[in-house]
């Protein structure tokens, strides 16, 4: 079968990725070097810090330098201990986007700043820090951070690839990140630059171009050895260009690069610069938007509503004002001070609009302002609503849905679940409706059902008699620094006991019970117990709101190995959290090993066929280390085991070589305080939300931003290993943009289809503004399915995306291995 010069085109540019993805920069993962990780979590610490100082001097505070900084004593020194989760991730936000840029631009010079295209890689920088500065203004922090990494990534590597440091520069270039000002000499093509050199040679660079003081970067090439003569290589194994007179190369990437050196000098050089990048950040939104930017706030928690309006809803509007009011209230100048708050109403004829701030006051008035109008349908726009929350709350965010009817909008189940997942959000439902009577079994709170269970929230059946109550659940549910230790689903239910460790950091443990009707005993460690019919027992209160069992405890730190036994035939889950200081954060990977070791972040569900690779970022101050992180099948809690790698940082790469068929959750096990495992105290955290692979990748290829009014084309693949198939294509975006896009897409004998997303953003949408992008492709009368979700950004002044090859987003991993047993070129 002939192939399309496109889908040529698209497996080459894949399989070169696989093998080169990270030859352009400082390496990703080393133990050796200093990492574009390690230079960014370094200058991000410095200037968080620094600007913590100022900000708490200026309040009349006492700022108290760590010795070491780590997001833990940062989040301390910054009078915000419970920001160090919040920190940590945001840092891992912001390096994970550096580490994409090898994988997205590996054929383009200009992020890497080769080939000498300095004007290029500047504009790139300068048009990066507009849409950072832009998207701050809108408060978008999640889009900020994912920009700033990209642009860091360009900004750090000018330091490795020209010849700055070899002209004796140790400070960085005040001009790179100026938008057109002259960052120096710079040689023009014609001007021959280098001579050959063998490796670890650093006298290369061509005396005259020392003595002018003029500005080379090395040409790479990994498809051919051309180059303009006499210009100088960036060098390496996969640079075909450095084989050629002159020979060599001149970059400073490890220790073990041609000028390796000169590494350390320009990861010194490459911290500072990214320090002054920050700080002009600083300058423009002031401390505490550039500290909320870290994510360095009393609480990381925000406060987000997603209500019914119909008219038959007048009742629930009230409780929610009233709850609203009471947890804004309680909590202001607090640590559980909400960082933020969003509302979506809806009803059954639209939703919307949305608001969002960081300002109760506006918060109050807007939800003061609610009414019940309309209505008198048993449907309602609900998964509407909740799709706006979700593609405007921070990532991570607990939404809470007040609903009194069945999904009008059932269609956007597979979008909504699509974010839920990739972003790591958590969906509580309040209904209300009158057909609850039968509770979840009823089929019409099954798409509830679905949704709360795979982010790891709560569905409560409610009387509005009971909706005051609610007022504990969404209270206990939105305090900083929340940790998951346990959880398990059991549909249908049966006769078990559970066990879990709980370790001493942790405090106001509470277990969260799903259940119509059940019988449980909890026992703690002490060997005190309390069943369920006891309301006040010996180890505290047992709360019901509807189908919902709280149980909160007297001594909430007890430390030691708990058990819960349940004997119900009927459906059940348990959750139970407290507050701790000691987390963990993670997300699939596609890990590249030569010729330097790297990764690229997957938005998608992760391969069922083949290893599964997760990057671990351990949260808490001291000695805190994972010994055990599994995949733990929820229908029947068969664990999948892995082999863990310590990357530095507190980061871990996490390898399971078997993979659930079903969803599952992540959980981690360690230890703390001590490095001998006898004498430390065991830690047991899981993640709260249900985890699904897929058969199915989708990749998608295209640019992160683009300008007002312009077309934004967006390439993108469907893959199967099964041959030939028909995939189902839906696509949207939050801000409803004008789209086209194939609903269907038909493939050959190697399972590989191509579509198109057009996109065409207003003219007057504000630069800065987020655009949250699904394409999600199912098997046609199949019940797998995967999607990309896309971030992007419309800013102001960036041109549109050059063409095919301009950028790669990669989503699965499977795909590749695909292309490589498919590949027809």
């Amino acid at each position: 079968m002939k192939m399309s010069s496109r889908l040529i085109c698209t497996k080459l540019l894949l399989l070169l990725f696989i093998i080169h993805a990270s030859v352009q920069a400082f390496t990703i993962i080393s133990s050796s070097s200093n990492t574009h990780q390690n230079i960014t979590v370094a200058a991000i610490l410095q200037k968080s810090a620094e600007v913590c100082s100022s900000f708490i001097t200026q309040q009349g505070g006492n700022f108290v330098q760590p010795n070491v900084l780590t997001p833990g004593s940062v989040a301390e020194a910054c009078q915000s201990r419970k920001s160090a989760a919040s920190l940590t991730k945001a840092i891992v936000s912001i390096a994970g986007n550096n580490a994409l840029v090898d994988g997205m631009h590996v054929f383009d010079p200009e992020y890497h700043f080769d080939d000498e295209s300095f004007v290029q890689a500047q504009k790139l920088i300068t048009d990066g820090v507009a849409t950072v500065k832009a998207s701050l203004l809108l408060k978008n922090y999640d889009t900020a951070r994912e920009k700033l990494g990209k642009t860091l990534h360009t900004l750090q590597d000018f330091y490795s690839h020209s010849n700055w440091i070899e002209l004796g520069n140790r400070s960085p270039n005040p001009n790179l990140i100026k938008p057109n000002t002259p960052i120096g000499n710079i040689a023009d093509v014609n001007t021959e630059t280098c001579s050959s050199c063998g490796d670890n040679c650093t006298n290369n660079i061509l005396p005259t171009v020392l003595a002018q003081n003029t500005l080379t970067s090395g040409y790479f090439n990994m498809l051919s050895s051309n180059k303009p003569k006499g210009k100088c290589s960036h060098g390496g194994t996969a640079d075909k260009t450095s084989f050629v007179e002159p020979k060599g190369g001149i970059n400073k990437d490890s220790t073990s690069s041609p000028h390796g050196s000169l590494h350390f000098v320009a990861a010194d050089v490459a911290i500072a610069a990214t320090k002054d990048l920050l700080q002009d950040i600083r300058e423009t939104s002031g401390d505490k938007e550039f500290l909320r930017l870290m994510g360095i706030f009393p609480s990381s928690s925000g406060l987000c509503f997603v209500i019914v309006t119909s008219v038959s809803t007048a009742d629930l509007i009230s409780e929610v004002k009233s709850l609203t009011a009471f947890i804004i209230d309680s909590r202001q100048g607090t640590t559980n001070e909400p960082s933020s708050y969003i509302l979506v109403p809806f009803s059954d004829t639209g939703f919307g609009p949305l608001t969002q701030t960081t300002d109760f006051r506006d918060f109050n008035k807007t939800i003061n302002a609610l009414s019940a109008s309309g209505g008198g349908n048993r449907s309602e726009m609900s998964l509407s609503g909740l799709w706006l929350a979700l593609a405007a709350a921070p990532a991570g965010s607990e939404i809470f849905l007040f609903t009194n009817a069945e999904a009008k909008d059932v269609e956007l189940k597979s979008t909504v679940l699509a974010l839920i997942e990739s972003m790591k959000f958590t969906v509580n439902v309040m209904l209300t409706n009158a057909l609850s009577n039968t509770g979840l079994l009823n089929p019409v709170n099954q798409l509830y059902e679905d949704l709360a269970l795979a982010s790891g929230g709560q569905v409560m059946v409610l009387t509005k008699d009971l909706l005051t109550n609610v007022t504990t659940f969404v209270s206990n549910s939105t305090i900083s620094a929340l940790v998951n230790i346990f959880q398990v689903v059991r549909n249908p239910g049966r006769e078990e006991l559970f066990s879990f460790v709980v370790d001493s950091s942790v405090t106001n443990l509470q277990f969260y019970i799903r259940a119509n009707s059940t019988n449980f005993t909890i026992t703690s460690p002490s060997e005190q117990s309390q069943k369920s019919q006891e309301i006040y027992g010996s180890l505290g209160v047992i709360l019901t709101i509807g189908n919902i069992y709280i149980v909160q405890l007297k001594n909430s730190s007890q430390a030691g190995r708990w058990f819960i036994y349940f004997n119900s035939s009927q459906s059940y889950t348990l959750k139970v959290i407290g507050q701790s200081a000691i987390d963990f954060q993670f997300n699939f990977v596609t890990v590249f090993q030569n010729p330097h070791p790297g990764y690229t972040v997957l938005n998608s569900r992760p391969p069922t066929d083949g290893n599964i690779t997760l990057l671990l970022s351990i949260l808490g101050s001291g000695v805190v280390k994972p010994t055990d992180v599994s995949l733990v099948e929820a229908l029947d809690s068969t664990v999948h085991t892995s082999v863990l790698r310590d990357v530095g940082n507190g980061d871990y790469l996490v390898t399971v070589s078997t993979v659930p068929l079903g969803a599952f959750y992540v959980r981690v096990i360690g230890y703390t305080n001590s490095s001998l495992i006898s004498n430390s105290t065991i830690f047991q955290r899981q993640y709260f939300g249900l985890l699904r692979t897929s058969n199915i990748t989708v990749t998608a290829l295209g640019n992160d931003t683009w300008a007002p009014g312009t077309l934004f084309t967006l390439p993108f693949t469907v893959a199967t290993r099964s041959g030939w198939q028909n995939y189902t294509i839906t696509a949207r975006n939050n801000l409803q943009f004008s789209m086209t896009f194939p609903s269907s897409l038909t493939a050959g004998g190697d399972g590989v289809a191509n579509g198109t997303v057009y996109l065409t953003s207003p003219t007057n949408v504000k630069p800065g503004s987020e655009v949250i992008l699904t394409i999600e492709a199912a098997l046609t009368g199949g019940d797998d399915y995967n999607y990309a979700v896309l971030r992007l950004a419309v800013s102001k002044g960036v041109a549109p995306s050059a063409g095919l090859v301009h950028s790669l987003w990669i989503s699965g991993t499977a795909l590749f291995i695909n292309i490589l047993l498919n590949i027809q070129i």
